[in-house]
């Protein structure tokens, strides 16, 4: 059974979180503050954590970027903040999705499902075989041990920063729309969604480019979406 984090000072909003979750036999527990959030979410085993952006002590910005520097499990922000800026600025921060209030229960449902179905096939693959691995000029993706190095430097990367690299990187010289990559990797309707795909490119570029204003790995085709060059 997952076991997911809610952080939420709102009773009634985090009250109905809860319950529908619970209805999917996930096992749910609230925090109202966020130092208290925060400290659970970095001391226990928790799969998923759920985060609004304004909260009491330390904000939902915040906590995103202590428990992405810490830990790996996908993180989802849950928040009445509509402006794109504040969505750009979560998903920076490590926030592997952005849900606005108010929000559809089953949608929230279904995407905790995702990241969830996704997250735990990643860290569930075996690795009894030889590590499966793709190299371009000098950048090396270790897909079964999922580190990558580029000129033997090791680059760390979020889960759907590396994801997204590596499917780029599996399909050379394709050219994906940003709808095509959302839907590829976060597996849901892309309509308000597309900064997360232009986000995630951003910090990638950041990590393993040596200058972004001039990538040499992926490349923006204008008015149409990015490939991997080779």
């Amino acid at each position: 059974m997952s076991k997911i984090l809610i952080i939420e000072d709102e009773t009634a909003i985090a009250e109905l979180e809860k319950d529908y979750l619970e209805l999917y036999e996930f096992e749910v527990c609230i925090e109202h503050d966020g130092q208290t959030g925060l400290e659970r979410a970095l001391q226990e085993p928790y799969d998923l954590v759920l985060v609004d952006l304004m909260l009491p002590t330390i904000d939902g910005f915040e906590i995103c970027r202590r428990i992405r520097k810490a830990k790996d499990i996908p993180i989802l922000v849950v928040s009445a903040k509509k402006e794109d800026i504040d969505k750009v600025r979560g998903l920076e921060l490590g926030a592997d999705d952005y849900i606005t209030k108010p929000f559809s229960p089953s949608e929230l449902v279904a995407r905790v499902k995702a990241h969830l179905s996704r997250y735990e096939r990643l860290v569930g693959s075996g690795t009894t075989h030889e590590n499966q691995v793709i190299t371009i000029r000098g950048m090396k993706i270790d897909k079964t041990a999922r580190r990558v190095f580029v000129n033997g430097e090791e680059k760390i990367l979020t889960t759907k920063e590396f994801d997204l690299l590596t499917f780029l990187a599996s399909n050379p010289n394709h050219v994906f729309t940003k709808e095509e990559l959302f839907q590829e990797i976060w597996n849901m309707d892309s309509i308000g969604d597309i900064a997360t795909v232009t986000v995630h490119i951003k910090k990638i570029r950041e990590k393993i480019e040596l200058n972004t204003a001039k990538p040499q790995y992926i490349e923006t085709i204008w008015g149409v979406g990015y490939r991997f060059k080779v």
